[in-house]
């Protein structure tokens, strides 16, 4: 009975130790990221002059600027800045299989996964934007109190192999991340993008796998076993499997992308050897971009 309480206690302590120490990780990651003037200037209701423009039709007297007209024969309306803080919402895959690393000095690719969501999250709060999670677990909201909300939700794990993305919720024309190493039923993939996209809503895809995922260095009699160990494969000649292998991971990579160009969103994948820092940029552009 004492083994099993003095175990348990163990495990919460790890689980309550990881909160912090991502938030700690993101924060860091976060600030490598030059942070310039962020938000959709739109012209509407707001106090901050934006720009001059021509007068046009449906434009009323009480909107023209006389002073401004006055410098020329053509008349002016004054608008000012309206800033939007838009909505972004993401799926972070916790399934067991992003629970996997070929190398004590590699980081799981869930690891890795939360660490970049976490940290574009920290960026875009900053920038005034709400941030959330599909589904209704978590609504986008902004400030420093939502960022403490995804550090902890994102430091929890799901029991199955494979994770879906959640496409229950999205907010119409708003922008979405998914982070996963989408190894799984690829058809929950494309019934998430395809709903996202209905709604007029365009992301991101990152897909983080572990370098020995790309190069299968696995040689002679090896026992393939998925992380929750559902799915157990055992062969004596690995080496036979490779090319056949490649292919299936080359097909998987192009329909990805195929996915996301018709869809209107974005793709990369990213390798756990590489830098975190590079993916959080990109990922940051592909939010970026589809900003204005």
């Amino acid at each position: 009975m004492n083994d099993t309480v003095t175990s348990l206690r163990r495990d919460a302590q790890i689980e309550a130790a990881r909160f912090p120490a991502l938030l700690a990780r993101a924060e860091q990651l976060a600030g490598t990221v030059l942070l310039g003037e962020h938000g959709r200037r739109r012209a509407g209701m707001g106090d901050d002059f934006w720009q001059y423009r021509p007068l046009r039709s449906g434009d009323t007297l009480r909107s023209i600027d006389w002073r401004r007209s006055a410098r020329g024969d053509e008349q002016f309306v004054r608008e000012r800045e309206w800033q939007i803080a838009q909505s972004v919402q993401m799926w972070v895959d916790s399934g067991a299989s992003m629970r996997f690393s070929s190398s004590k000095d590699l980081p799981y690719k869930g690891d890795r996964a939360r660490l970049i969501a976490l940290a574009v999250s920290i960026l875009l709060i900053r920038g005034g934007e709400r941030v959330g999670f599909t589904g209704w677990s978590l609504p986008p909201r902004n400030g420093d109190i939502q960022v403490l909300r995804l550090a902890e939700a994102l430091s929890q794990d799901a029991p199955e192999d494979y994770s879906a993305p959640e496409h229950r919720g999205i907010i119409p024309h708003s922008r979405a991340l998914f982070v996963s190493d989408f190894l799984g039923d690829i058809g929950t993939v494309e019934l998430a993008l395809t709903k996202a996209a209905d709604r007029g809503v365009r992301g991101a895809l990152l897909q983080v796998l572990d370098p020995s995922e790309e190069s299968f260095p696995f040689k002679g009699r090896t026992i393939f076993e998925s992380i929750g160990g559902a799915l157990v494969h055992e062969t004596l000649k690995a080496g036979d499997l490779r090319a056949r292998y490649l292919d299936r991971l080359a097909e998987r990579k192009a329909r990805l992308a195929d996915l996301s160009r018709l869809t209107g969103w974005q793709y990369r994948c990213h390798h756990t050897g590489d830098s975190a820092q590079s993916a959080l940029l990109w990922v940051w552009r592909a939010m970026d971009g589809g900003h204005g």
